[in-house]
């Protein structure tokens, strides 16, 4: 959802410049991570969840300087970056070896 919020906001929603802005270019390190979190690697939700970090910085920079729709959807990137942060640290704990309970031999 993320992705598509960052793309559908800087080309449609509220760009900076009429008819779209190279921001949306912002939304293409989350196609990097995707296909490793689709199949539920560790690793990769580990290093997303600081991807993350970042969008919800831009999130709450930009919620509290801008006006109007970008205000709005400025808010809904920073809650959609805290559940991708959330999400990705959560899932990176439960599937830890540690957890795993052994047989006993």
């Amino acid at each position: 959802m993320l992705l598509f919020l960052c793309l559908a906001w800087e080309l449609w929603l509220a760009p900076l410049r009429p008819g779209g802005s190279m921001l949306a270019l912002k939304a293409l390190p989350l196609l990097l991570p995707l296909f490793g979190i689709l199949r539920g690697k560790r690793y990769t939700h580990q290093w997303t969840s600081m991807l993350a970090l970042a969008y919800l910085t831009e999130g709450l920079v930009r919620a509290a300087s801008d006006q109007g729709a970008s205000q709005t959807l400025a808010m809904a990137e920073t809650v959609l970056a805290t559940l991708l942060f959330a999400g990705c640290l959560g899932h990176a704990r439960i599937a830890a070896p540690s957890r795993h309970v052994k047989a006993a031999d």
